[in-house]
């Protein structure tokens, strides 16, 4: 009866950490499809406005194949969520079987306490009892006897009622989770059917795609032309903006060389040697105190818009339909709403505000020896020099005349070298 006992206090001390883990994974599981769930209502939202667009074809399937990733995630982490409540499901059931053993076995010893407890019941065997002692001491020590065997009485009784709670809570936990598996997986079904229904109409649009190959490669070629042109005009401002800078400090530190040396005795002069030429921006002390800063930010920094989803990410990526045709991001580009502000994503000051044909206007924000780029904007509410704050709005993002879309391009540059602002920004 002992070893049955170690047993399943084991058993139940191993069920709760298995439990407690689970719980965990569940919630974060829970969390990821929310997550997606959202991802595609921002996709129904932004990329699927309204029916009557008028989209290219190949707009047409880079927007469902934003669709389609996200619903197979959404059925990948459902599934995973659906697979965790049959352990659990399968663990309370063993719990339920450990513990109605466990409740078996106290009633059992309750029962023999309760008829021994009758067979000496009466008041008149007590003080028989107690009477019988052979001294005050031996009275005494069997008084507290007696209150002790009521104390564990009570205690066994009050054991056997918590056992029967747990119990019942534990089957009524059983219930809701064979509800939330059953909701899950009805919920999955409808998922998949629409996945199916998707990749049919991408199938179709695939199809189209292919029959006019040729066409349809020039026009991304084309297209991507157009951004590398668009980067390599941004690329030459940040550095004709870090060869300006270096050149005031330059002449600065020069000036204050010369000041010195004048004020110098004929012993003390010593050459004045001029400051070497650097491609990367000659900082101040409060330069580098903003630049430190940004680093340890690294992943925390808020988005570029308040609400949006990547559609573009960044470095070079395969075409999915055209293998032999590649593309390259400098930068992400952000689907957002209509008219969305566009908000500084560090403190910082305006570098440069300029128009670039295909971009429209463009913002660059320095943060000591880092940029950021906000590209493709309607109008901007700063002016260059001005000192912004972590989220200030800068301006507004243009719609695109031709795909209906309001598509935000952001870059993020460590002096003159483009980085993955997906690296940066908070869950990007």
């Amino acid at each position: 009866m002992n070893h049955f006992r170690k047993y399943l206090f084991f058993f139940c001390l191993i069920a709760v950490s298995t439990v407690s883990a689970q719980i965990d994974k569940q919630k974060e599981l829970e969390e990821k499809r929310q997550a997606i769930l959202e991802e595609i209502k921002q996709i129904n939202s932004l990329l699927f406005k309204t029916k009557k667009e008028e989209k290219s074809v190949l707009t047409q399937v880079q927007d469902l194949n934003q669709r389609i990733s996200a619903s197979e995630n959404l059925i990948r982490v459902t599934n995973q969520q659906a697979n965790l409540l049959t352990r659990n499901i399968n663990d309370n059931i063993n719990r339920i079987s450990a513990l109605r053993e466990e409740l078996k076995i106290m009633k059992a010893d309750y029962a023999a306490m309760i008829q021994k407890s009758y067979k000496s019941k009466s008041q008149q065997s007590r003080i028989m009892f107690l009477l019988s002692s052979e001294n005050f001491l031996q009275a005494y020590k069997r008084v507290q006897y007696m209150k002790q065997y009521a104390k564990f009485r009570k205690k066994q009784g009050e054991g056997i009622k918590a056992k029967t709670e747990e119990l019942q809570q534990l089957n009524a936990d059983l219930i809701e989770q064979k509800k939330t598996k059953q909701k899950l997986i009805a919920e999955n079904e409808l998922a998949k059917k629409r996945l199916t229904e998707e990749r049919k109409d991408q199938q179709d649009l695939v199809a189209t795609l292919k029959k006019d190959e040729s066409k349809f490669t020039a026009q991304i070629r084309t297209k991507q032309k157009q951004a590398d042109e668009i980067d390599r005009q941004i690329d030459a401002l940040i550095k004709a903006a870090i060869e300006e800078a270096n050149r005031i400090a330059r002449e600065k530190a020069l000036a204050e060389a010369k000041k010195k040396e004048n004020t110098a005795t004929p012993s003390t002069k010593t050459e004045v040697t001029k400051p070497a030429k650097t491609e990367e921006f000659a900082l101040t002390a409060e330069d580098k105190a903003l630049a430190a800063s940004f680093t340890s930010n690294k992943g925390k920094l808020p988005w570029p818009v308040e609400k949006g989803m990547v559609v573009k990410s960044f470095g070079t990526h395969q075409h999915p339909q055209f293998p032999n045709v590649t593309t390259n991001s400098s930068g992400v580009e952000i689907a957002t709403a209509d008219n969305a502000a566009v908000r500084s994503i560090f403190e910082g000051q305006v570098m440069s505000i300029q128009v670039i044909k295909g971009a429209n206007k463009v913002v660059f924000i320095q943060h000591g020896d880092y940029i950021s780029v906000y590209s493709n904007l309607a109008s901007v509410s700063v002016k260059k020099g001005d000192k912004v704050s972590t989220k200030q709005t800068i301006g507004l993002v243009a719609k695109s005349p031709t795909e209906g879309k309001t598509v935000l391009k952001f870059y993020i540059y460590q002096n003159k070298t483009k980085i993955n602002p997906a690296d940066w920004i908070y869950r990007m």
